[in-house]
């Protein structure tokens, strides 16, 4: 059984959804400390044909809290998540795709909660039935394994609990894992590396690796579902 384990991330890249559609299950991190200047509550859009970051801003609070235990602020709730909204409207108004899109953007960005994981966690949700993803999301918190296990092990942990046999992880963890640790448990390690995608963003130079946001305004769910499948594979060996 294919296993992944990710921190849960807003509105992340394609690369995400290529690894939640391909595993068998997905565990979304919610004892995970906080990182600042992480994907976690941010990302990117295209707007004037430029790199734009948008971000969930946070009540300030102790660097050692978990993200289940982070506030959304205020500001952001009453004033800044409507002029992100309208930022991304007036980016992508003319996008192809814009109004079953927007409409699919604005329920994520109006979401009930005030909890920074479960904000993000209703986002990946919503993308995940837009784009037809079954594969369960299974919260950290629920498995009851020792939170204070560390790297390579509290990963191990994880799959085994869930009855794992393949550890998949993006490509940009290939350097954080020894492959010898899984092999001693009977567990394989791979890597998962998106292909280059292009698609047309208004006749401008392409920019890659943006907010699923900015794939979804350009093409349609058949073609969006298409690029899913467009990654490779890559075995870790022991000692490469």
């Amino acid at each position: 059984m294919k296993i992944g384990i990710m921190q849960p991330y807003f509105f992340p890249y394609i690369g995400y959804f290529q690894l939640l559609q391909y595993v068998d299950k997905m565990v979304i991190y919610d004892e995970i400390k906080y990182t600042k200047q992480s994907w976690i509550n941010r990302n990117r859009i295209l707007l004037n044909h430029q790199v734009h970051f948008f971000s969930i801003g946070l009540e300030k609070a102790s660097d050692y809290l978990y993200i289940s235990q982070r506030k959304i602020s205020d500001q952001f709730l009453k004033k800044d998540r409507k002029k992100i909204l309208a930022q991304i409207q007036n980016a992508y108004q003319k996008a192809p795709f814009f109004n079953s899109v927007f409409e699919l953007i604005q329920d994520c960005f109006h979401c009930v909660y005030d909890n920074l994981f479960e904000y993000i966690f209703y986002s990946i949700q919503k993308i995940c039935q837009y784009l037809e993803i079954k594969t369960p999301l299974i919260i950290s918190s629920t498995l009851g394994f020792d939170n204070e296990i560390k790297k390579e092990k509290k990963v191990i942990a994880i799959v085994k609990k869930v009855n794992g046999t393949k550890y998949i992880n993006l490509i940009g963890g290939k350097d954080l894992y020894d492959s010898q640790d899984f092999l001693k448990e009977d567990i394989s390690l791979y890597f998962l590396k998106t292909h280059p995608l292009i698609y047309p963003q208004f006749g401008q130079a392409f920019q890659g690796f943006l907010s699923i946001i900015d794939v979804l305004m350009f093409n349609s769910l058949e073609r969006t579902q298409h690029f899913l499948n467009q990654f490779s594979l890559v075995c870790k060996h022991p000692n490469t």
